[in-house]
């Protein structure tokens, strides 16, 4: 499991032009099953999205082909992390310790 945290280095007009292409990027991952939740942080400084992905490389591709990102307007700290306890809505993330 993956904690994806944006932190938008653009000003909010910018980040705002290219919200829908985000959204369309946003979907397709959770189309595949890659993304598990997201949105934005309070304040609008970026946001976070919880994923599962295989590997940290397959992270790192999605991330670079997110239109934030192509457009320069947002970096990513990516954090892995094992689920080992979750809500039972969760269980299929549960990870073995």
């Amino acid at each position: 499991m993956f904690v994806l945290e944006l932190t938008y280095t653009a000003p909010i007009e910018r980040i705002d032009a290219l919200l829908e292409d985000h959204r369309a990027w946003l979907t397709g991952h959770y189309d595949s099953g890659a993304f598990i939740a997201s949105g934005p942080k309070v304040p609008r400084e970026g946001g976070l999205i919880l994923a599962d992905f295989p590997t940290r490389a397959d992270v790192d591709a999605a991330v670079a082909t997110d239109p934030f990102v192509t457009a320069g307007v947002c970096t990513y700290r990516i954090t892995e992390f094992a689920a080992t306890r979750t809500a039972p809505a969760l269980e299929e993330y549960r990870q073995p310790v």
